[in-house]
């Protein structure tokens, strides 16, 4: 049976036992502080769970993309060593909210396996919670029976507590499990060892497939466990290890999972990929083996990431994918020998394999496709630089080991992976200091997690069972009681309170645009709120203080000017988007944006530089649809498909529900819940400040409206007027900068040529002072001149003879700078490189550069050390 099958099959059964088939939400998180990814099925409905709100339906399925490579989940390391782990993997879920629990999960997961995909059940091994004294939660006799009556005992197995009882987090719902693992070792195996022995021991052929995990209580802050007011079911099955079960093999990676992206490396890269069933394999193939699983595990991670909306960076959940993508990349480097950029390349097979049902991968394939050849190219520049700093490193360690600080070094700032280091060392005789990487390692992480840690007190919930509401988009004042509170404590923000009114006029951050501040106002007292936010759809005031009395009543005031800055920069970042797609094309798609009453920031897809012309006609576009006077159309709880189907535009990684919001200006119309003017004459002016490159294929506008492009025009006129009275207030300022352009190009060429005068002149005095050394022509020497005028008396001392080794050094204004001419005949008889030379030479002035083997420059930052770069010189003669 074919994977997309084995999926179809999956949502079939529980579609016919009354469940709601919904889509996979994005793996990349908006609205859950606590995740940076969706590490299980359960995440987008941990809403549901925590009696947030409340479900479409009692019973739900769905197949759930997966990413385990941060926090408390993280099996990153693990991949490729194995054939079972993986960082991106489909969760198939069945859900049950309130409704269904034991006596109905576990029978529909044995049917499922058992009649419909046919497994065998000898091979099946069940285990159940044994039950845990200090918890007070007592062994799991009721699933014990329900198994009872499908397996023989011996196939069920007791688990303890870090096998068996689940959780989401430190806090929050969790509840006991009983789990479904598979032995797929031969029948000779089966009958020498028992299955059971190897349940839960890493054993690669018997694996876990299926956990149903039963929702009693919630973790509370102190450790303590209480019930919840309703008992859930939340399983998840390994899609992957599931095909692996049906298709009779004995890796993930020999599924058609896998397959069609291994045939693809293979074909780039002339290796073969041998399969988990053969034994006894070289060394050399287990690496190339490594690194093919590695690369195809990774691409899909990184893919559906960016096809989500997370493109690769250096902060947060996009260095996450970056360095994901930078472990197949050397792996790929290392032990493939791949050179170049190819993992690019696997995308279209990706979009091919999984498009039907992830159609965002086929949508985004160009996109995705750019982004990871940029990035590819990049660190295997960054990885060529490594190579550089790694040989400055060799050089300056005493001894036959180096030291694990400095390898961290090369790891921390610039990438460079530590196996690659050691691997490198080896072939240089050399050890890595691999305690002293680890201790630094150890170190920084302490450092990153001191930054980070949040401390979090159990919700104090003041009115039981309230349904909070958001009436924002009508009032910017209410009449509320505070429902629930919640204390913070963060290294980054200090101690902070979470405050849930049951009426919000204030806007959450989401879609961009930043939360709302304001004041709650009682008879006695005024707090502020600094910001507001959304956590597992409750809306969270943040304040630095309490009322003292939090059982008053309070009038809930939002800031109604940092309001309507926010919402004329949001309504014109929807007519800028139109813009954009009319200028530009229908390409163009929304990345990333942020709105804030300062300013209007807007990431889109576009694969060049948009030019001044069609920025004007971008800013033009807006401008003309502001004088429009166009009103705000605005339609709450349409259905999706309706809305989709009358154009408006969906963002790909955002998650929308069956009823949506549409808002509405003239053509343009798009899905958004953020805050909006009810007519586009209330932005007055738009005025974009900037367009560059953010990542591959993506660009970024800068934008102002309303009284920041008053300000702006202010302060133009401002400067226009200060460079007229620097120009002794000119009658035609235009006319009178552009003679002053043309004096200083006039003097440019005049210094030029004095400059080259006076190397000329200087050629002969320092013709003088050039020393024979084993058969070569040798200065070093610092000179009054800039850094091209030492170039040119470089070039003028090389002819007068053969066999020259010249290095001059300039610090012009304090910027030191090295230059190094070797003859030919040297070059190519003595193996000395100009590159090399200013390379090594460069660290004393704590610099570096490079260029060809017959001339090249360095420049640095310290001046002082020029005297000994110049001394250090005469060493490459030896």
């Amino acid at each position: 049976m074919k994977s997309q099958d084995v999926r179809k099959q999956f949502l079939d059964f529980f579609q016919s036992k009354g469940h709601l088939i919904v889509p996979s939400a994005p793996i990349v998180l908006k609205d859950d502080p606590t995740l940076m990814f969706n590490n299980s099925g359960m995440a987008q409905f941990k809403e549901y769970f925590l009696g947030n709100a409340t479900p479409k339906s009692n019973r739900i399925a769905d197949t759930q993309k997966c990413l385990r490579v941060s926090g408390k989940h993280n099996d990153l390391e693990d991949v490729g060593f194995d054939t079972y782990h993986h960082t991106m993997f489909e969760m198939l879920g069945n859900w049950s909210f309130g409704d269904y629990f034991k006596k109905e999960a576990l029978p529909f997961a044995w049917e499922f396996l058992t009649e419909v995909l046919k497994l065998d059940k000898d091979r099946l091994y069940v285990s159940v919670f044994e039950g845990n004294e200090e918890e007070n939660v007592p062994f799991d006799q009721e699933a014990f029976d329900i198994w009872k009556q499908f397996v023989p005992e011996d196939h069920i197995i007791l688990g303890n507590k870090k096998d068996n009882f689940w959780e989401m987090g430190d806090q929050g719902p969790c509840g006991p499990c009983s789990e479904i693992h598979i032995d797929l070792r031969t029948n000779e195996e089966r009958a020498a060892v028992s299955g059971a022995s190897l349940v839960n021991a890493d054993h690669p052929q018997v694996v876990e497939i299926w956990n149903n995990v039963f929702m009693e209580f919630n973790r509370k802050a102190d450790g303590s466990l209480e019930k919840l007011p309703a008992q859930h079911v939340d399983t998840g099955m390994g899609f992957e290890r599931l095909c692996m079960a049906i298709q009779n093999v004995t890796s993930n990676y020999d599924t058609d999972v896998f397959t069609p992206l291994i045939a693809k490396v293979e074909e780039i890269t002339g290796l073969k990929y041998t399969s988990n069933e053969i034994k006894n394999i070289s060394e050399e193939q287990d690496k190339t083996n490594i690194a093919i699983r590695v690369i195809v595990d990774h691409v899909r991670a990184v893919a559906f990431a960016i096809a989500d909306g997370q493109l690769p960076s250096n902060t947060g959940a996009g260095y996450v994918i970056r360095r994901i993508l930078r472990r197949a990349i050397r792996y790929g480097f290392t032990f493939l020998d791949t050179k170049e950029p190819f993992i690019y390349k696997l995308v279209a097979v990706l979009a091919d394999q999984m498009g039907e049902f992830f159609p965002e991968i086929k949508s985004q394939q160009n996109l995705v496709t750019n982004v990871i050849r940029e990035e590819e190219a990049s660190f295997l520049r960054t990885l060529d630089q490594g190579l550089q700093l790694l040989e400055n490193v060799i050089s300056e360690t005493k001894g036959k080991e180096v030291a694990g600080a400095k390898a961290f070094e090369l790891y921390d700032t610039f990438g460079f992976p530590k196996d690659l280091t050691a691997l490198i060392l080896r072939e240089r005789g050399l050890a890595l200091d691999e305690a002293g990487f680890d201790v630094a390692m150890q170190e920084q992480k302490a450092r990153s997690r001191a930054a980070s840690e949040v401390s979090t007190e159990d919700w104090s919930v003041l009115v039981p069972g309230n349904v909070e509401t958001f009436v924002g988009y009508d009032q910017t004042e209410a009449d509320v009681k505070i429902t629930r509170i919640r204390k913070v404590d963060s290294k980054k923000d200090g101690v902070l309170y979470q405050i849930v009114v049951d009426k919000s006029p204030f806007y959450s951050e989401g879609g961009g645009q930043v939360g709302d501040k304001g004041t709650l106002v009682s008879a006695n007292e005024t707090i502020q709120i600094i910001d507001t936010k959304k956590e597992n759809n409750l809306i969270l005031l943040l304040a630095k203080q309490l009322p003292e009395n939090v059982n008053a009543s309070f009038i809930a005031k939002v800031n109604t000017d940092l309001r309507a800055a926010s919402a004329k920069n949001h309504s014109a970042t929807h007519l800028m988007h139109l813009a954009l797609r009319t200028v530009l094309g229908t390409h163009v798609e929304q990345k990333g944006s942020l709105v804030t009453p300062n300013n209007l920031r807007f990431d889109f897809s576009h694969f060049a530089k948009v030019t001044d012309e069609e920025l004007q006609q971008v800013e033009d576009f807006v401008n003309a649809r502001i004088q429009e006077q166009l009103p705000l159309i605005e339609r709450r709880d349409i259905p999706f498909a309706q809305a989709v189907a009358e154009g408006a535009m969906a963002l790909f990684g955002e998650k929308y529900g069956d009823s949506v919001r549409a808002i509405k200006f003239g053509d343009s119309m798009e899905l958004c819940g953020g805050i909006h003017v009810n007519n586009t004459a209330e932005i007055w002016s738009f005025k974009i400040v900037s367009e560059g490159a953010v990542a591959a294929g993506i660009r970024r506008i800068e934008a102002i409206t309303s009284d920041a492009v008053k300000k702006h025009y202010a302060n133009q006129e401002v400067l226009l007027n200060e460079i007229k009275l620097s120009l002794k207030n000119p009658q035609d300022t235009l006319k009178a900068v552009v003679a002053l352009q043309d004096d200083n190009a006039k003097l440019k060429k005049q210094l030029e040529s004095l400059l080259k005068d006076k190397a000329k002149n200087m050629k002969g005095d320092l013709a003088k002072e050039i020393q024979e050394i084993n058969g070569v022509q040798f200065l070093a020497k610092q000179v009054d001149l800039n850094p091209e005028g030492a170039k040119d008396l470089a070039y003028e001392l090389g002819t007068l003879g053969t066999n020259m080794f010249l290095v001059l050094a300039t610090a012009e204004e304090g910027k030191p700078m090295l230059s190094c001419y070797i003859s030919k005949e040297l070059v190519a008889h003595k193996n000395l490189n100009a590159g090399l030379v200013v390379r090594e030479l460069g660290k004393f002035i704590q610099g570096g550069g490079g260029g060809q083997p017959f001339f090249a420059t360095a420049g640095g930052k310290k001046a002082e050390g020029i005297p000994e770069a110049l001394v250090k010189a005469k060493d490459f003669l030896k």
